[in-house]
């Protein structure tokens, strides 16, 4: 079961960096492209209700030019369904979203959101696209996100990076389960080079997808190094991990 770990990129900061100043340097699809020349599996874009960083002229551009599977992060509103649909990215990963957060800062809640949920998922599946949920590492949730119909669970690492006592076993229980579920498993949020071997070592988890740590590193020794560091360091825990 100890498949390759993939590493999804995300771009989102690079977009906030852009608009501090406005205009259109530096552009994300560029960034992304970047990315993927360096090795990146995957890109991933969060486009908010709030519109703080990704624009839309941005995933419409990401979503229909990049060669490699795009993680199209959105809100379960009617309007960002609608977005996705036509977009039909590869993937779309369901986060919960306040407009007072700086960042996202915790799992979806999916046990008290089924009914919102099921319909907007039976849409995106409908559209032939793959659906994720981000959610904390609680059994509850995860037989929740298989009610719903999602095919694939994103485990917040958030908890894990800030080092909250028992976070590792809590992950290393959650992924497990995704397998006796029948749900691909992915995790991240606040991975850095630091703490990403023990997430990277769980046999069952199939991608990582981490973006402000790599965007933040990519200033001091560039973007391909920083991409190939990360992966390097992913493998070599895979290794381990067997």
């Amino acid at each position: 079961m100890n498949q390759a770990i993939r590493l999804g990129v995300n771009v989102d900061h690079v977009a906030t960096l852009r608009n501090a100043r406005g205009g259109a340097h530096p552009d994300p699809f560029t960034i992304a492209q970047a990315c993927v020349a360096a090795g990146a599996d995957g890109i991933t874009i969060h486009l908010r209700e709030d519109r703080r960083h990704i624009r839309d002229a941005d995933a419409e551009k990401i979503c229909a030019e990049i060669s490699v599977p795009i993680n199209f992060e959105m809100a379960a509103t009617e309007e960002m369904t609608t977005i996705a649909c036509r977009l039909k990215p590869h993937g779309v990963c369901i986060v919960p979203e306040r407009r007072t957060e700086i960042t996202t800062e915790g799992g979806l809640d999916v046990v008290s959101h089924q009914a919102q949920l099921k319909p907007i998922i039976a849409r995106l599946n409908a559209a032939g696209i793959v659906v994720s949920l981000f959610i904390d590492p609680e059994p509850a949730q995860l037989e929740a996100a298989l009610a719903v119909g999602a095919a694939v669970v994103e485990l917040h690492t958030g908890a894990y990076a800030n080092n909250r006592p028992g976070e590792l076993a809590r992950l290393t229980a959650a992924a497990a389960l995704t397998t006796k579920l029948g749900l691909e498993c992915h995790a991240g949020h606040g991975l850095t080079y630091a703490n990403v071997a023990p997430i990277a070592a769980l046999p069952e988890i199939r991608e990582l997808n981490i973006g402000h740590y790599l965007v933040g590193e990519a200033l001091l020794v560039g973007l391909p190094e920083t991409i190939r560091h990360m992966k390097g360091l992913m493998s070599a825990a895979r290794l381990v991990g067997k």
